[in-house]
């Protein structure tokens, strides 16, 4: 469980509140969540993590391209 207190007593509630909303985020709690919020096949989490590595391989390429000058 996150807990986030506050430094001082000054401190307002909209930087506490962003504090915890930044820890939250990193550790990654919401991206799991939304993750297995729906069942997904184990052979379409193989083939979208193959076409994850193809789009990668194919903006890599273009950039590579994009600096040489070609289209």
């Amino acid at each position: 469980m996150i807990q986030v207190s506050r430094k001082d007593s000054r401190e307002s509630v909209d930087n506490l509140l962003r504090r915890f909303s930044r820890k939250v985020q990193q550790s990654g709690i919401v991206a799991a969540v939304k993750r297995g919020q729906y069942f997904e096949k184990p052979k379409s989490k193989r083939d979208r993590r193959v076409r994850a590595i193809l789009r990668q391989e194919q903006k890599t390429a273009k950039a590579k391209r994009m600096k040489l000058g070609q289209r």
